[in-house]
């Protein structure tokens, strides 16, 4: 089940709400664990039984790590639990990755293959792992004390709003949330009026460009010429952006409505002067995990050689290139992006600053689209075949374009880029992060609210084409 179906919009969404407003304090709680368990269920009903084994075993091991007093206990203890939880990320996500390169290898030498029957891999165990480490390592950090029942761990775990993609909640960020919170009515509101832009950003964009970005990438590549190739991967630019940040819209929004405060994720990243700050924009609770879980206790900008520091740069976004699929182009990806980190510290930072602010901006939106392209396509001789189709600088026309794209484009662009001027950014302040308004300011919102919540909802009943592409991380 996702936010942008029918069954989600039409059915689940409207009787949890309502059963949620009208229920006692005491049990919203035990309401939200059913709805997410119901919710996890639809999608991936043969995995929701390990989910829930696995948290329940580690509530108690980090509940152990807590009382004990003992430090080797206590290191024990916290490398059984990230054992636990990374043993069934690399199992389901990567066992059959590893397998198969493993016969490759074997074959390319003349020896027997493994058998092997593929893993199906459970919907956002991504997430879900990098929750659980979190809890664990505040805990062993002593940054918060664990909770106090089970079922809210479980809670904090398998909240439906953000367990299937984000964004990363850690867990000293909301713990106090678990166990006590006061949703407002303004708080619903706010949470709707986000919700409705997620979907909106969602549905009315990433899947307009979806269509014609699968129209090109998913056909042959050699046929290509250079405008029907930087149309094919502007269309994904612009498609995995609103795609994942919609979704993260859509799930603050169902976390405010319930009385929860979850991390920004998006921060306008395609205005980025440097890659440096793209990570800094883009997917932000996994740039902070990244930096705060790995990054730093590998010695991040502490260490004293120049090349220890470039190396840690590098082999963080290698692994976060790996994180977001057992595949070579993934890794590849990460090294892509590792690379440019490193030379921003170099001297790209350096220059692009006396380049002036839009050269910049320019120049990183060039490098993370290229960055796309390995990103989009699986196989290394396709990624190949791309990029020289992109600087074939062939003209040949643009080819078959689906009918609403160029106008979508358009809308893409502009809401990308609008937080370049300072009107733009007054603009994402007001829809975004006012805390309160006026009534009349909230009457303004809820009627474009229950506009796009309108077209959304017409749109994804009359279209076949409702892909989610972060849904398989």
């Amino acid at each position: 089940m996702v936010f942008s179906s029918t069954l989600f919009l039409l059915y689940f969404l409207p009787i949890f709400l309502l059963v949620y407003i009208l229920i006692p304090r005491s049990f919203k709680n035990y309401w939200i664990l059913i709805g997410s368990v119901l919710f996890y269920s639809w999608g991936a009903p043969k995995f929701v039984f390990v989910v829930l084994a696995s948290t329940f075993l580690d509530f108690y091991i980090v509940k152990w790590l807590h009382q004990s007093q003992d430090v080797s206990q206590r290191k024990w203890l916290l490398a059984l639990s990230i054992s636990i939880n990374l043993g069934l990320l690399l199992f389901f996500k990567y066992a059959n990755f590893f397998v198969e390169n493993l016969n490759g290898f074997l074959g390319s030498v003349g020896v027997e293959r493994v058998g092997w029957t593929s893993i199906a891999l459970p919907i956002g165990i991504s997430f879900y792992t990098f929750q659980t480490l979190t809890y664990s390592i505040d805990v062993y950090r002593r940054v918060h004390e664990p909770l106090q029942k089970v079922s809210d761990y479980l809670l904090y775990i398998l909240s439906f709003p953000q367990l299937i993609a984000g964004p990363i909640v850690r867990y000293s960020s909301i713990a106090g949330e678990i166990t006590d919170r006061k949703e407002t009515v303004n708080d619903r509101l706010l949470g709707l009026y986000r919700f409705a832009i997620g979907l909106g950003k969602k549905v009315l964009i990433a899947n307009v460009m979806g269509q014609q970005a699968d129209m090109i990438l998913n056909g042959d590549l050699t046929n290509l010429n250079s405008p029907q190739a930087w149309l094919g991967i502007l269309a994904y630019t612009f498609q995995i952006y609103f795609d994942f940040s919609g979704y993260s819209d859509m799930a603050i929004g169902l976390g405010k409505m319930m009385g929860f405060t979850f991390p920004e994720n998006f921060e306008s990243p395609y205005t980025s002067r440097s890659i440096s700050e793209f990570w800094r924009k883009w997917h932000i609770t996994l740039g902070t995990f990244m930096r705060d879980y790995l990054y730093i206790p590998l010695g991040g900008n502490r260490v004293n050689h120049k090349g220890r520091l470039y190396f840690n740069l590098w082999f963080v976004f290698l692994l976060s290139g790996l994180w977001h699929g057992a595949a070579w182009n993934f890794v590849l990806w990460g090294a892509f992006h590792g690379l440019f980190l490193i030379l921003d510290r170099i001297f790209l930072l350096r220059l692009l600053d006396r380049l002036g602010k839009i050269t910049a901006i320019i120049f990183t939106f060039f490098v993370t689209v290229l960055g796309w392209v390995i990103f989009r396509l699986e196989s290394l001789a396709d990624i190949q075949v791309y990029f020289s189709r992109l600087f074939a600088f062939e003209d040949g026309g643009w080819g078959e374009i689906f009918p609403p794209f160029r106008v979508t484009l358009m809308l893409a662009i502009f809401f990308s880029f609008i937080t370049i001027t300072k009107w733009g950014q007054k603009l994402r302040d007001f829809f975004f992060y006012q805390p309160h308004y006026t009534s009349r300011q909230h009457l303004l919102l809820s009627g474009i609210a229950m506009i796009l919540l309108y077209l959304s909802v017409s749109s994804v009943i009359a279209s076949g084409f409702n892909p989610f592409i972060y849904f398989r991380f």
